[in-house]
């Protein structure tokens, strides 16, 4: 855990709060008026700008070769269990993982540091003098992958189309883009308001580039299955919809010798299949149909990596690294509906979750108990809040639960029975407090109403976790069930905020934006489907740190208030933190290679391992 400097604390005092709380100037480290490389939110960079490769990569990798791949995380409309659409860029419908391999982005982030990105489609991105014009000189090489030029205007046009009908996740990111002019074919000048955050910019210049050509003759926000058109690495070779989906390498893609690429997008072809039931998936595996799965079952992984092909060397388990990134694992209870409302609720529910006893039974000793929404890092909160802290807080104190104030909230500990009755015993209070009383088998309110919690599953494993805990509000007299519903209802009812209970994992990455905060914590995401604000949050102070934290001009002060936002959200209770994994517990056919070196701030092996032909041959998959 890093150690603040007391001078840094002190230079955010209570004096100091409002101020910390407005606007800063984005990029301040950075200079204006001078074409750079690359860009980081707080200015170091660690690759020069004539670096040949990220140090994580093998540049001499060979090409070739098939990786069938289940894949372990997925962003904006993508499932994991099934697809209909293969359009990721807007709400409706459900995509496959990975579109996102068939499309280029101005620039592309580097796995070894946590805010950093380099220029891909944009050569070099100059500054202006007030730091909210940021002009991109593009690669006059660069292309879709039907040999069409790709140009400022289809920049500019994609980024126009998100603002206006993209994933609610893009065009939230660009609401503070005021302008986008394509100069001529190879510059782009962005404008902004000046309200945007330094890790704004680092955000759109990760968006995919379409094309306008493309999307000129066809419907962008359609549910379709036609390919798009894109300029990656990668496009769309065979689908069956719903069922398989394959990525072929493009054999003459425009920027494979780009210092951003080299070394990566080494497979011929990455194929996904897709099973509704986990156990059908594992399967599949075992037989050879899958080549690559991280397991997501503490359960399989103590006991059901005994099959042939394991004992006989053809597959590898082992355990990689986690990522330096704060982890979130939690359940939402829906505050739309009032009898979530109460804190008092939400922590008798909280005290009914057996933490010690699933770890014991359900996940072997596997996983650690989160107390956070940002465990794994230093946003996390510890102990009595600083003199920095206090300055974010002190303006909402009012408003703030008192235990914001004092020792970090952390989760309770059981005895591990499953049924502690000291903290069914404390659940109860808190209903009783909260106008819940006992007639029967049920607590009610004075209108007579049950207290009903539905915990919404998509699949079996979450109604394996979710039982033990629905058990226990039972016996305090909640009326608690579970509802599985099939992957595109989950999606839906999801988007929708039509749940009360609702389990998320998300990864927030190493230097949380402000965008990304919003999707989760802000009170206008609240009421804006599609949107990952589950619990319904609507909280000035949370509002207001989340501004603080978008415009820190220094990790220091990143760090002061996500840790005071910690507080806050730990002692508000919006978010139960259930559990996270420390490592990636991975399997594979023993065909790959892979720098042994893991980077800190992410796993991508699809796009950075190789196939191995002489291992490949040993096991029989050459």
């Amino acid at each position: 855990m890093a150690v603040l400097p007391r001078r840094d604390f002190l230079a955010l005092g209570t004096a100091a709060a409002a101020a910390a709380l407005l606007p800063g100037r984005a990029f301040a480290t950075i200079p204006t008026g001078v074409k750079l490389h690359g860009l980081s939110a707080f200015g170091d960079l660690r690759y020069a700008a004539d670096f040949k490769h990220f140090d994580y990569v093998n540049p001499d990798a060979p090409k070739g070769g098939q990786m069938n791949f289940a894949p372990p995380n997925s962003t904006l409309n993508q499932s994991f269990l099934t697809f209909n659409t293969l359009n990721s860029l807007v709400l409706k419908g459900d995509s496959p993982p990975r579109t996102e391999l068939c499309f280029d982005s101005l620039m592309a982030s580097a796995l070894d540091e946590p805010d950093a990105v380099y220029g891909l489609l944009a050569e070099s991105v100059t500054l202006s003098q007030d730091r909210n014009g940021f002009r991109f000189s593009l690669r006059p090489q660069a292309r879709f992958n039907d040999g069409s030029p790709l140009t400022a205007e289809d920049v500019v046009f994609a980024l126009k189309l998100y603002k206006d009908k993209g994933h609610p996740n893009l065009s939230k990111a660009l609401r503070h883009m005021t302008e986008a002019v394509a100069v001529d074919p190879v510059t782009v000048n962005l404008t902004f308001n000046g309200e945007q955050s330094a890790q704004n910019i680092l955000s759109v210049v990760a968006m995919p580039i379409v094309s306008k050509a493309f999307y000129t003759t066809n419907e962008f926000d359609a549910s379709t299955m036609k390919p798009p058109l894109g300029s990656g690495p990668y496009k769309i070779g065979r689908v069956a919809a719903g069922q398989t989906v394959e990525y072929e390498r493009v054999a003459d893609y425009w920027g494979s010798d780009l210092a951003v690429n080299r070394g990566l997008y080494n497979f011929d072809r990455i194929r996904i299949d897709f099973y509704l039931d986990r156990q059908a998936a594992f399967e599949a595996f075992k037989k050879g149909d899958t080549h690559f799965r991280e397991e997501a079952t503490a359960r399989v992984w103590a006991t059901g990596y005994d099959f042939p092909a394991l004992k006989d060397g053809k597959v590898v388990k082992r355990e990689f690294p986690g990522e330096k990134s704060p982890s979130m694992q939690a359940v939402a209870l829906n505050q739309r509906r009032p009898q979530f409302r109460d804190v008092r609720v939400r922590r008798a529910i909280a005290n009914c979750f057996d933490f010690e006893w699933i770890q014991r039974v359900l996940f072997f000793d596997s996983y650690e108990r989160s107390h956070s929404n940002f465990e794994r890092s230093d946003y996390k909160a510890e102990g009595l809040p600083s003199p920095g802290e206090l300055a974010l807080l002190e303006p909402f104190r009012a408003e703030l639960p008192p235990e914001t104030f004092g020792e970090a909230v952390m989760q309770p500990v059981s005895d591990g029975s499953g049924h502690d009755r000291k903290l069914l015993g404390a659940a109860s209070k808190l209903l009783a407090e909260a106008g819940w009383k006992r007639a029967g088998n049920f607590v009610v309110n004075e209108k007579g109403e049950r207290l009903r919690v539905e915990m919404l599953a998509e699949e079996d494993g979450l109604v394996r976790i979710f039982t033990p805990w629905a058990e226990n509000m039972k016996a305090i007299g909640i009326d608690a069930s579970i509802r599985q519903v099939d992957s595109t209802q989950y999606e839906k009812r999801q988007s929708d905020f039509d749940f009360g209970f609702n389990m998320l994992a998300w990864s927030i990455g190493a230097t949380p934006t402000a965008d990304g905060l919003e999707i989760l914590y802000d009170s206008r995401m609240a009421k804006t489907p599609g949107q990952r604000n589950y619990p319904g949050t609507e909280s000035p102070a949370i509002d207001a740190l989340i501004v603080a934290a978008g415009k820190a001009g220094s990790r220091i002060e990143l760090v002061t208030a996500l840790r005071a936002l910690d507080r806050v959200l730990r002692a508000r209770l919006d978010w139960i933190p259930t559990y996270y994994l420390a490592n990636h517990r991975v399997a594979y056919w023993d065909m790959f290679d892979f720098p042994e070196q893991k980077p800190d701030y992410g796993f991508p092996v699809e796009t950075l391992w190789w196939f191995d032909k002489g291992k490949a041959a040993k096991i029989g998959k050459g």
